[in-house]
């Protein structure tokens, strides 16, 4: 399976991609991070996140988009920028059809390092060991980029057996002790 991870940001938009499949080794096979000034409007500053996403999708052509989901911070002028920019990774991968797959913050940290409130050097440390790097990516958006790529990669199977047991309970026929009896 070959992954996007979005580490979305205004400024800063972390971008991943790392291939492989749970329980084997993975490989990373590009880390970066789109970049906006922050005197430029907003619009303006959404083209270029959407052109820099483009690309790497051009380039590295994944199966599946993983965005972090972005949550409620103290600083709402910052967390309509990460929604902002997360619209745009979403945006980039359906236009191509690609699923998407959002993982909030603690989620990816426990994956990745065993713990949900781990920092960024532990992330950043955890994503350099498990990819064989031989050094941290910098800045820590993009190490978090490759860290949602890897959750989603050690965590889809079981996502999607829980998926299709939920589908297929859904699709059977309710147990004779529910359904309503006729006299």
């Amino acid at each position: 399976m070959r992954v996007l991870g979005v580490d979305p940001g205004l400024t800063r938009c972390g971008v991943g991609v790392v291939e492989g499949a749970a329980g084997r080794p993975l490989t990373m096979l590009g880390v970066g991070v789109v970049r906006t000034p922050a005197e430029v409007d907003t619009p303006l500053r959404l083209v270029a996140i959407e052109r820099g996403i483009e690309e790497w999708l051009d380039e590295h052509r994944p199966e599946l988009v993983a965005v972090e989901r972005v949550f409620s911070q103290h600083n709402v002028r910052t967390v309509m920028g990460t929604a902002q920019a997360s619209a745009v990774a979403m945006l980039c991968a359906a236009r191509r059809g690609l699923p998407v797959a959002l993982h909030t913050p603690s989620e990816v940290k426990a994956a990745v390092t065993g713990n949900g409130r781990a920092d960024k050097a532990q992330v950043g440390a955890m994503v350099t060991r498990l990819l064989r790097l031989a050094a941290p990516p910098k800045p820590a958006d993009a190490a978090d980029a490759l860290a949602l790529a890897i959750c989603h990669i050690w965590r889809a199977p079981a996502q999607n057996r829980l998926a299709e047991a939920q589908a297929a309970a859904r699709r059977a026929p309710a147990p004779a002790s529910v359904r309503k009896v006729r006299r």
